[in-house]
């Protein structure tokens, strides 16, 4: 789970990605946060958990200083399933970024004051799931639902978490991306409208965490596979090359796999199943699931 989590946090973790996000998110593609002016947020919290002290950790989050002083804090968590407790999450973890700054400080004279130092909290949702929109709670109020009496119900504070479905993105809204942000947006909405992807020219950055990215949003291991193939120095600076790569390994392993399907039926002498694979080919898969399981599974 440590190193999923590290790998989830590496595009994002880059100022100039994050930057861009909020930019383009929030600010409607206006740079108004430079990277210049972000510094590393603290993303671990402790609260009170039963009897125990618990743990809770942001995906990524970054304060925003200008001329030394902090504008806001910052965070960013990354969900491919909606899920009802998420504004309780966010609630945790915005109510600890508040309670940090009521902190103190010895003044001049020795003695304990408060610090002065007060910003906003924004926490931002990004919801990788491109198979179905966000159907669970975005509010306090729905993610207790009928846990809420109606005459407590005003007293009560709503709370709503500030949710971005990726996938369901505009195409003038994933042009404002200028980071490689914007292939991670392009892939989501590509599948969501046609259920594959065709790649993309755009030049990467980061291409190691974009991969990264991919392959633990979508748990499909072919991404940082092609990536570790091809080494550091492996050549891949956008989408369409890591596909043709991983076009041709799967062309490589079709090649491979026919053939060891026509040696072994040789070696056992069934020259009809033989004749018979090389005219069908939903007969010669069939022979390769029952002969070779565990090599199609790898596929």
């Amino acid at each position: 789970m440590a190193e999923k989590d590290m790998t989830e946090k590496a595009l994002e973790a880059h100022s100039d990605v994050f930057a861009d996000i909020v930019n383009s998110l929030i600010f409607n593609g206006r740079r108004q946060i430079p990277e210049s002016e972000l510094e590393q947020g603290r993303e671990r919290s402790v609260y009170q958990g039963g009897k125990a002290l618990r743990e809770q950790e942001r995906d990524t989050s970054k304060y925003w200083r200008k001329n030394q002083i902090r504008i806001a804090y910052i965070g960013m968590e990354n969900e491919t399933e909606a899920e009802n407790d998420m504004p309780f999450r966010v609630i945790g973890y915005d109510g600890a970024a508040y309670r940090d700054q009521i902190s103190y400080e010895p003044d001049e004279n020795g003695k304990r004051r408060k610090t002065k130092e007060r910003y906003p909290v924004i926490t931002l949702v990004l919801y990788f799931g491109y198979k179905k929109r966000w159907n669970k709670a975005r509010t306090l109020h729905e993610a207790l639902g009928r846990k809420l009496d109606g005459s407590l119900k005003p007293y009560v504070s709503d709370y709503k978490i500030n949710l971005f479905e990726i996938a369901w993105l505009t195409d003038e809204q994933v042009s404002r991306f200028q980071s490689d942000f914007g292939i991670v947006a392009d892939y989501f909405v590509q599948m969501r409208k046609t259920g594959t992807y065709s790649g993309s020219r755009t030049e990467a950055g980061h291409m190691r965490e974009v991969l990264q990215l991919l392959s633990v949003l979508t748990a499909d291991a072919r991404f940082m596979e092609t990536m570790d193939a091809a080494g550091e120095g492996g050549g891949l600076h956008n989408m369409s090359e890591v596909l043709e790569k991983i076009e041709q390994k799967g062309r490589e392993q079709g090649i491979e796999s026919v053939n060891m399907l026509n040696a072994r039926l040789i070696r056992d002498g069934r020259m009809k199943d033989l004749e018979r694979s090389v005219a069908d080919s939903a007969y010669q898969k069939q022979l390769l699931n029952e002969l070779f399981p565990e090599f199609i599974s790898q596929k």
